[in-house]
């Protein structure tokens, strides 16, 4: 069985792969959705769903500092890692004993095309159908709740110190850009662009600022910091797994992005 992944690495199996390591959290919390549970044998230490698995499973480190010879003591018939998340070298000392997938995630059409592959993959294509089916039905259905809903101006900030924000070409834009919410650093060159907090308003003059749950954990002092910046901007904390955990996820996103535009109208910088 031959398969490519995103970035047109060859894959070649003479059977199904059984043991699996995740360097991706998302994709850990799917591979269990597909009934993988026991083929998963290590995770990172940001794998935080299922819980159990932080006691279940070996952790490996994180998506940029994974232990390579700790995976290699796992004797993995494949590893799934992501481009994003994870580094060319992390991915290069890999390949050098095992099969690497490596995926590329900026759509909600990108995550159900993994979903699929991976089921192929994994001999799991009934679960990965369902999984989908489920995803292209919220999909459907928030997009007929959004549909009349006015276009905002929107700022997504990720980490503090620099301040950093989701650009283009990333899944998190994708997801604002869903939700009628146009990303005022779209058109940076970098997908986390560096920003200069005094230049908020010059660089677009957002409607709303969402701070996300993760990679930083924001707090109201950041908030505050921001918000001496911007003109007339309502602050949101946003979790961070909604808007950037790809996979199935996605299934309770879109009814968490429904419970977010009832609270969006409150201003926290005001």
């Amino acid at each position: 069985m031959t398969y490519f992944d995103d970035l047109g690495n060859e894959l070649t199996f003479e059977k199904t792969p059984k043991k699996i390591v995740s360097l991706v959290p998302s994709i850990t919390e799917t591979l269990y959705d597909l009934n993988l549970e026991e083929n998963i044998v290590g995770i990172t230490k940001f794998c935080v769903h299922p819980v159990h698995f932080r006691h279940t499973k070996t952790i490996v480190g994180g998506t940029k500092d994974a232990k390579i010879e700790k995976i290699k003591e796992l004797q993995p018939d494949i590893v799934f890692c992501n481009k994003e998340e994870n580094t060319p070298e992390i991915v290069k000392q890999l390949q050098e004993f095992t099969q690497v997938y490596v995926t590329v995630v900026n759509s909600v059409d990108d995550a159900v095309r993994m979903i699929q592959k991976m089921g192929l993959m994994l001999n799991r294509r009934v679960d990965a159908q369902l999984i989908n089916h489920k995803i292209n039905l919220k999909l459907d259905d928030f997009k007929w709740f959004i549909k009349d809903f006015e276009v905002k101006k929107s700022a997504y900030f990720i980490w503090y110190n620099p301040w950093m924000a989701a650009g283009n070409n990333t899944f998190i834009n994708s997801l604002l850009t869903l939700n009628k919410f146009d990303n005022i650093y779209k058109n940076k060159k970098e997908i986390y662009p560096t920003i200069e907090a005094k230049r908020i308003r010059l660089e677009g003059d957002p409607d709303y600022v969402f701070f996300s749950s993760e990679p930083f954990p924001f707090k109201d002092k950041h908030v505050f910091e921001m918000g001496r910046f911007t003109h007339h901007a309502s602050a949101v904390y946003v979790d961070g797994e909604m808007f950037s955990w790809f996979g199935s996820r996605l299934i309770k996103s879109f009814d968490y992005f429904k419970s977010l535009r009832e609270r969006i109208t409150i201003s926290t910088f005001k």
